[in-house]
């Protein structure tokens, strides 16, 4: 399967996505594998200034044009390798703590630039069928790896990550919130 992106403002990016069968269908495997390829060749410079790509730590399947509750994550952190191929993640708990990127968002579904904090929860939980694992997951994830988690999963729920940024004032600082 050749991934091909949709751009704001396609109307599936603010669909909530349906829901994924398990155990997956052939079809369903080959988006989730399709959407990991990406990711990882979009990390390849060469690869991404040849195919004109910006480069991604992370895909939803609705930004290809499909409506279903699928994402894929890659990215390395510290000493190690986050990567997961999520269907159906959801959100059991998050913390109140806030955490915003110093540099603010992006997506590859959004060309526009959107300045501004993006405020997410500093520790979440979420639970997920992991294709990499073959497994029913639970991952716990503070700060930069969480607030991946939750923009991919916002994906699922037709959400933009523009949507948090305050209108009046982008750039404000909240009491409870570490901006990193």
């Amino acid at each position: 399967m050749k991934v091909k992106l949709i751009f704001d403002p396609h109307p599936v990016l603010r669909q909530r996505a349906a829901v994924v069968p398990l155990p997956l269908s052939k079809e369903d495997e080959t988006i989730l594998l399709a959407l990991m390829k990406y990711v990882k060749q979009s990390q390849n410079k060469e690869y991404a200034e040849k195919h004109h790509i910006r480069e991604g730590i992370g895909l939803a399947a609705p930004q290809v044009g499909i409506s279903k509750r699928m994402t894929a994550i890659s990215f390395p952190l510290e000493d190690r390798l986050v990567e997961y191929a999520l269907v159906n993640p959801v959100i059991l708990s998050s913390s109140v703590k806030k955490v915003a990127l110093h540099s603010g968002e992006g997506c590859l579904s959004v060309n526009e630039d959107h300045p501004g904090y993006v405020y997410r929860s500093n520790k979440i939980m979420v639970k997920a069928f992991d294709y990499l694992q073959q497994k029913e997951i639970q991952i716990t994830a503070y700060g930069f790896e969480a607030i991946v988690l939750q923009h991919e999963i916002d994906h699922l729920n037709g959400v933009l990550f523009y949507d948090y940024i305050a209108k009046d004032d982008p750039f404000k600082e909240l009491t409870n919130a570490e901006i990193i």
